[in-house]
């Protein structure tokens, strides 16, 4: 038990140095070929590329595996959904459409 754990463990770490190496050369890569040309910045190194990465996973919260805050909401939506009945079901794209224009296609009127 205590060694599938550490091969576990010894997997993830593995794979979070590979990660961060490979987005570390891709934004240096990125930033060396586009910001010196669009805006006049310097050149950057692996490091502050890395350091770009972190910076820009405290402020934005990206690169996420879970659903994040939104999880719950759509759990909740979803079980409401499956125990509305069809009519409840139309009224609410109804009321939608009314609301947010792309919520899906315009009904063209009752069915024979």
């Amino acid at each position: 038990m205590r060694r599938n754990r550490f091969v576990t463990g010894l997997k993830f770490a593995l794979f979070a140095v590979l990660f961060i190496v490979v987005f570390g050369f891709v934004i240096m890569r990125l930033w060396n070929w586009l910001m010196p040309a669009l805006f006049g910045l310097h050149l950057i190194n692996f490091w502050q590329a890395v350091g770009i990465l972190v910076l820009s996973k405290i402020l934005f919260g990206g690169f996420r595996g879970r659903g994040g805050p939104h999880r719950y909401w759509r759990r909740r939506m979803a079980e409401r959904w499956e125990q509305m009945t069809p009519e409840e079901r139309e009224k609410f794209r109804q009321g939608m459409r009314g609301r947010c224009d792309s919520f899906g296609p315009a009904a063209a009127g009752p069915k024979a």
